[in-house]
């Protein structure tokens, strides 16, 4: 004999409310270590060296970076440029429209100076994704992704 536990999740009802329960405790689980973040960029993690030697690693956030689909070029972004791959440019989750940061790949230290006029999805990792042309400098276009180092530029 089964008891109203039971029978409340049979059928697509019972289904739908444990996937609703599933889903927000899976939200609340990855929501938790963006909240212990940087002060200035949610789910930032701040890298820096430490020791006497004279050549410091900047500060900065490390992440992956991929580059946009050439599908969105000439569409409109969410600060109101039409997106061109041709120009320097990247799309990021928090930091602000208009600010430039520098982005170095570390894998074989290339770097290129990007405006941000564009938001991206956010991810429990931080993430950048840049403008072709911007990839093409950092020397990954066609590798799909890489690690590097979003350092903003103070002006």
């Amino acid at each position: 004999m089964m008891n109203e536990a039971n029978m409340c999740l049979e059928g697509p009802k019972g289904r739908l409310i444990s996937f609703a329960v599933a889903c927000q405790l899976a939200l609340l689980i990855t929501a938790l270590p963006l909240q212990a973040g940087d002060k200035g960029i949610p789910g930032a993690h701040t890298i820096t060296q430490t020791g006497s030697s004279s050549a410091r690693q900047p500060e900065g956030l490390v992440g992956k970076a991929t580059y946009v689909a050439e599908r969105y070029n000439g569409r409109r972004t969410s600060s109101g440029e039409i997106y061109d791959s041709r120009k320097l440019t990247a799309a990021h989750p928090t930091i602000p429209h208009g600010t430039r940061v520098k982005v170095l790949n570390l894998a074989n230290n290339r770097s290129v100076v990007v405006t941000v006029n564009d938001r991206c999805r956010k991810r429990s990792f931080e993430f950048i994704d840049l403008s072709r042309a911007a990839t093409r400098e950092l020397g990954f276009l066609g590798k799909g992704r890489t690690m590097v180092r979003i350092i903003p530029i103070d002006e």
